[in-house]
């Protein structure tokens, strides 16, 4: 297992999918490997379009596998060392942008895969502009990160605290 400090944080929601995702190829591999013994019982493998597509599905179900087994082992969904009111990943965040209190946006800070299952909820990963300008900002300090567009953005952190499925997207009221 990798050392704390490179487990990425996923959300006990996500876990769980990618589980049940797991699982549920695990489980597959004895159709897709009779498939391949089926299409190869036809004759020529050279000119045979099923078994190349049977082996196809396998190669990308393999390759899911590994990928899926590689995240679930170097991530985690402890939350150790996030506190309320400082911007880390596994955190939701309130933000708003340009000293404009109208213009408010919630987040969580992390990968794609540690995105919630909460559609109103969008992952920023601690990569990217924005997540690295707020990365350890506590509530009520503002930082500045230059966009894609080139456009110089200050965000002001309103709120921050460790992901918990049934507050997510829920603002804090001040």
């Amino acid at each position: 297992m990798a050392d704390d400090q490179k487990l990425q944080y996923i959300t006990p929601e996500t876990k769980a999918k990618l589980e049940a995702e797991l699982q549920a190829l695990i489980d597959h591999r004895p159709a897709v490997a009779a498939e391949i013994n089926e299409r190869r019982e036809e004759g020529d493998l050279k000119e045979n379009a099923g078994y190349d597509a049977a082996r196809e599905v396998q190669d990308q179900e393999e390759a899911r596998i590994k990928q899926i087994s590689e995240l679930l082992a170097n991530s985690t969904t402890e939350r150790t060392g996030i506190v309320d009111g400082v911007a880390y990943v596994g955190s939701v965040v309130h933000v708003y942008y340009n000293g404009d209190k109208n213009d408010r946006e919630t987040f969580l800070i992390g990968t794609r895969a540690a995105a919630s299952d909460n559609k109103d909820l969008e992952t920023y990963s601690e990569q990217s502009p924005l997540g690295a300008a707020i990365l350890g900002a506590k509530e009520g300090e503002t930082r500045e990160y230059t966009a894609p567009s080139g456009n110089t953005i200050t965000v002001t952190v309103e709120s921050a605290a460790p992901y918990d499925s049934e507050k997510a997207a829920t603002p804090r009221t001040t």
